[in-house]
């Protein structure tokens, strides 16, 4: 049995890459075949991607010459990364062919049995600031199984669009497992039923990511690994590793972080990746991926929460986990936030929570299921 997974995929972002590596994985461990299917719209490809993206920015956007000056700097950094980005995707994914464009996929819709969206921010904005269709399957026909596992709608700010895209194409799915509880109350409105998952990157157990994370690094450091541009986790970044006496690195695949707090490891490979954040004597993160790696990893952190309304998945996390007390949300937090985690606790929720996850993919695959069972 075949299943073809479309998600958020062509990012050039780790947390991007790797819960696509995850769902694929999982599928596999189940016993079934799995292919992503490649679809990057042309306007997410790395050479348009800051282009379009820069409609969403005010402060960029205001004048000519400070959108000349956001493409100069950004643009040539972009299809670096994306480049980097399209070779570990080669690596690490079973990819289909690609396609650019809605109608292309339409007219050429990839052969399953079975067809999954998920995970991550598939139901949110796309680079455009609009809403795309696709991953809702809207290019798959009536008559095929589709279902949904960790689907998440990214930025929760429905508007009336947004609402006839769930009520068009929800009822069309025969199953669903959103990311987010948020979200599964948010369809129960609609009368729309759905289970509440784990992201797939945590239904894969330590063991498994090893295999990537191969990188031996002996020395100690605090490890930041930050997506939006936040000062307060800069500074309580500073604080902590003043604390620890730690001296600070940062990963990112964006190069203008170079001005930023720490040395940084500019576009590393996955592996060097996940090492780093395995190795790390201590983290401080935005990052919703980044959080559940050092979950993972044992690797204790600090989370600075995204100001973008996309908070809710962290804040679902280390709810379930009961790591709240990581949360930094004033400068002056970070003198108390801990510096020790014991995880015999975490592990035994997440231990829970993934068995449960596994069981609904596992059953939402086997057959259609009630999900009000």
């Amino acid at each position: 049995m075949k299943i073809a997974v479309i998600t958020r995929h062509g990012i050039s972002n780790y947390g991007s890459l790797l819960q696509t590596f995850a769902t694929q994985r999982v599928i596999e461990k189940l016993g079934y075949q799995c292919e992503i299917i490649d679809y990057i719209r042309k306007d997410e490809e790395p050479q348009n991607w800051e282009k379009t993206s820069l409609a969403g920015k005010k402060k960029w956007n205001a004048n000519c010459i400070k959108r000349f000056m956001y493409l100069f700097l950004r643009n040539p950094e972009s299809i670096i990364a994306g480049k980097k980005f399209q070779e570990m995707r080669e690596k690490y994914l079973h990819l289909s062919q690609r396609y650019s464009d809605a109608e292309e996929l339409k007219s050429n819709v990839p052969k399953a049995d079975c067809y999954l969206t998920g995970s991550d921010q598939v139901w949110g904005k796309v680079a455009n600031g609009e809403y795309d269709d696709t991953y809702f399957l809207s290019f798959v026909a009536d008559d095929k199984k589709k279902i949904a596992y960790a689907a998440s709608m990214g930025n929760y700010n429905p508007s009336e669009e947004y609402l006839s895209f769930f009520k068009n194409y929800l009822p069309r799915y025969d199953a669903l497992a959103v990311r987010e509880k948020r979200v599964s109350d948010f369809l129960r409105q609609y009368g729309i039923d759905s289970y509440t998952v784990l992201d797939p990157t945590l239904l894969i157990d330590v063991n498994e990511w090893d295999k990537i994370a191969d990188c031996n690094i002996k020395s100690k450091y605090l490890l930041i690994y930050q997506l939006h541009n936040n000062p307060t986790l800069n500074i309580a970044a500073k604080k902590i590793a003043s604390r620890m006496k730690l001296k600070i690195v940062r990963v990112s695949p964006s190069l203008h972080q170079i001005s930023r707090t720490g040395r940084l490891v500019y576009l590393p490979d996955v592996n060097r990746f996940l090492s780093l954040i395995k190795n790390a004597t201590y983290m401080v993160t935005d990052s919703f991926h980044g959080t559940v790696f050092a979950i993972t990893y044992h690797t204790p952190f600090a989370e600075v929460l995204p100001e973008n309304g996309t908070s809710s998945r962290n804040i679902n996390l280390l709810t379930m986990t009961g790591l709240e007390k990581q949360i930094v949300t004033t400068i002056s937090s970070a003198d108390s936030v801990p510096t020790e985690i014991d995880y015999s606790s975490v592990d035994e929720n997440l231990k829970a929570e993934r068995n449960q996850s596994f069981n609904i993919l596992k059953n939402m695959l086997g057959e259609t299921i009630n999900c009000n069972e």
